[in-house]
């Protein structure tokens, strides 16, 4: 009876139950290296898995990245050509593919701060908080709250756990772990979703339009919205004047819709809205937009507005995979499965980061930013960031008023090239609509 309850070691169990745990949970990267460095088991030699894993994590880091999505949506020369990025190292191609992740919601530790153009959401634990200036009620605070020096608490409705947030001019967009969407601020341009026009919305309240689908992202424009579910497809609500509500005409529209064609060309993984344009993600890297075409944002080589979705041709002709885009107020950037990074539109104060202040019609790639794994981009107001696998966080174009965040620049300086902010280990997403907000990991 004694021996029967005794104790089991980890070293008691069979390896290939080890390599189960090992790659049915949810670890990262780094969780695996830190197996590896403090456990003997896990870095030494086995013959349970290919002799050309040096250890046991080695293989359950391949396994992982096998079954990754965005990994297993790769041709077989760019998963050649990412892993030799990573100098053959699985554990930190794992780290790259979870890194790009687009919102992580699995862990209540993680923060996600976005800003509009006078006011900040910040989600911490899963709940929402604001500050600033509360222009038609867009901090979420009801009709007697002007303005918050301090972040204050949302209330929602009923208890919703938030797990992702966006932020325009004057209205604001919250996404639950259950997959609906509450909006609040100004809605006199029905960007809000909902059909009452003639007042701003003061609180947190659930897109009725929208009840059944699970959404997973939001992307608040100027004066529309674009929604994001589960099942890849897009939703639109606001002002069309420029096609940006994806639809094929300029007609307004009160309540989400879906962009018809978008659900016929694939499955959507991400989108992000610019003030009056949209570019969308698919999840075989090909890369749309639609909207206004000015400062060719859109990434046709021309200023023409789209009206629907047009696949922006410059990377498919040389078969690059896009696995993310930020669009800015007059320019954006991409990052490709590679982790190398694109820029485009108006090259205002050196935002584009090839070092000088010309306009690129459609995407190039930033020269200087080659030798570094990117994982996030964020475009904003005549800037641009850059997070790299290894922390380091990019910034160039405008520094407007120490914007940019270099002690060793004046407050009106222009950074032509990508230079080093800061060094962040336990960054992990960053992203703003007029300003940089960093989106720390909480460990």
């Amino acid at each position: 009876m004694g021996d029967r309850l005794k104790s089991t070691s980890l070293d008691d169990l069979p390896l290939h139950l080890i390599l189960e745990i090992l790659t049915s949970s949810r670890l990262s990267g780094v969780d695996l290296l830190s197996l590896e460095l403090t456990s003997r088991l896990f870095r030494g030699s086995n013959f349970c898995f290919p002799l050309k894993f040096g250890s046991l994590v080695d293989f359950a880091a391949f396994q992982l990245c096998q079954s990754h999505n965005l990994y297993t949506s790769m041709r077989l020369n760019m998963q050649e050509e990412v892993l030799n990025r990573c100098n053959g190292n699985w554990k930190r191609l794992l780290r790259f593919l979870q890194s790009s992740d687009m919102v992580d919601t699995s862990s209540d530790n993680h923060l996600q701060v976005k800003s509009g153009r006078y006011h900040t959401l910040l989600i911490k634990n899963s709940s929402v908080y604001s500050c600033g200036s509360c222009i038609c009620g867009v901090l979420g605070h009801g009709p007697e709250v002007t303005q918050c020096v301090a972040f204050t608490r949302i209330n929602f409705p009923f208890p919703a756990q938030v797990v992702h947030v966006s932020a325009s001019y004057n209205h604001a967009a919250f996404v639950t772990q259950c997959g609906e969407v509450f909006t609040c601020g100004d809605n006199s341009s029905m960007c809000c979703g909902h059909t009452d026009t003639n007042r701003a919305i003061f609180g947190p309240r659930r897109v009725e339009a929208l009840r059944g689908f699970s959404i997973k992202q939001v992307a608040a424009g100027l004066s529309f919205t674009a929604f994001l579910s589960t099942e890849g497809h897009v939703y639109s609500c606001g002002t069309n004047a420029h096609g940006q509500l994806g639809h094929g005409d300029n007609v307004d529209s009160a309540t989400p819709k879906i962009i018809e064609q978008l659900a016929c060309l694939g499955f959507i993984v991400q989108i992000s809205a610019g003030p009056s344009y949209v570019l969308a993600v698919a999840n075989d890297g090909t890369l749309y937009s639609f909207g206004n075409g000015a400062d060719f944002c859109l990434g046709h080589g021309e200023q023409h507005d789209e009206q629907q979705p047009r696949a922006v041709e410059s990377f498919r002709r040389k078969g690059i995979h896009v696995t993310r885009v930020c669009a800015g107020g007059t320019h954006a950037v991409a990052l490709d499965s590679s982790g190398y990074v694109y820029t485009w539109g108006k090259g205002y104060c050196g935002a584009l980061g090839h070092g000088d202040e010309t306009d690129k019609t459609s995407p190039e790639i930033v020269r200087s930013l080659e030798s570094h794994l990117a994982v996030q981009v964020c475009a904003s107001r005549r800037k641009t960031f850059v997070l790299t696998e290894g922390g380091s966080i990019y910034g160039f174009g405008w520094m407007a008023f120490g914007s940019l965040g270099f002690l060793n620049r004046g407050p009106s300086d222009k950074v032509l090239y990508p230079e080093v902010v800061r060094k962040f280990e336990a960054t992990s997403y960053i992203s703003s609509k007029h300003r940089f907000i960093p989106y720390f990991s909480g460990h």
